[in-house]
């Protein structure tokens, strides 16, 4: 789980890095929504594999990591968005860029992938 988040948090500090996350209305939130997806399923899918579930219990693994990133990543970026604010130049924390929007990213993604675990765990009480 620890290496999850690291690596998925390098992942999203990487792609600002070097650009990826184009500043589009449209074509950057769409790079982090995929980023915070493929995380999701990676956790969804370490908790399947270490837990040894049968068929059934991956797919509602899977199914349960993809809406729990919906509420996780929402929740996670509110939250990242009304803690960072102050420090944004723009009107928003995309037109802020640099370390702001570092930190937004890497706190989105702690968030989401915190918000996924603790659905999964929920779930896990109920099986």
């Amino acid at each position: 789980m620890k290496y999850i988040t690291l690596i998925a948090i390098s992942g999203i500090l990487l792609l600002h890095l070097t650009g990826a996350i184009p500043p589009s209305s449209v074509g950057g939130p769409l790079v982090i929504a995929m980023a915070c997806l493929t995380a999701a399923f990676a956790v969804g899918v370490h908790e399947a594999w270490t837990e040894r579930r049968g068929v059934l219990g991956w797919i509602l693994n899977l199914f349960i990591s993809f809406f729990a990133t919906f509420l996780a990543a929402q929740a996670g970026g509110g939250i990242m968005a009304i803690v960072l604010s102050p420090f944004a130049d723009g009107s928003s924390l995309a037109a802020a860029g640099g370390w702001v929007m570092a930190l937004a990213l890497a706190g989105t993604m702690g968030a989401t992938i915190l918000g996924v675990w603790g659905a999964l765990r929920f779930a896990k009480r109920w099986r």
